[in-house]
């Protein structure tokens, strides 16, 4: 959204060398993103979320449109903000636009240490009821443990895994 922001404000204010220079930064915000986010591992901050999950009593109350709003105004807030911008001055929305860029690909590989550790473990992760200033805090929900190495023949020939104890 704002990248079409920028070049609808570009337009409309003549000034096509915004799109341009746009163009590039958003290409080294790619790049800076990519090279970001390269790691496998998990982030720190992400690992001591998931270290520091609360196991409840009882399953949480599943709200996800309550959650996203909760959780990403500040984006919400930015984006509007800088697209209210676009027609006055089209490089705020560029400049916008590429920071988006570098946080959406830098943070790429988040999801799948999540992933990793549901399949593993059997657990299920929530995010907790919380204030939108507050930080997050997630909910760790016993399950049933994955058996997707067993099911797709992987452990086929070999012998089974041992549990850890």
């Amino acid at each position: 959204m704002l990248a079409a922001v920028t070049v609808a404000g570009a337009v409309a204010n003549q000034e096509e060398g915004v799109v341009a220079v746009a163009a590039g930064w958003w290409v080294l915000a790619a790049l800076l993103g990519m090279w970001i986010g390269r790691r496998r591992e998990t982030t720190e901050s992400i690992a001591s979320l998931l270290a520091g999950a609360r196991i409840p009593t009882t399953l949480p109350e599943v709200r996800p449109w309550r959650t996203v709003l909760n959780r990403l105004w500040p984006l919400f807030l930015c984006t509007a903000g800088a697209a209210a911008l676009s027609f006055l001055l089209p490089q705020v929305p560029a400049v916008a636009a590429g920071f988006a860029i570098i946080w959406a690909l830098a943070w790429r590989r988040q999801a799948p240490a999540v992933t990793a550790i549901e399949e593993r473990d059997g657990a299920r992760f929530y995010i907790d009821k919380t204030s939108p200033i507050k930080p997050i805090r997630l909910v760790r929900i016993p399950g049933f443990r994955s058996n997707l190495f067993e099911l797709n023949g992987a452990q086929r020939g070999s012998r089974p895994t041992q549990p850890r104890i």
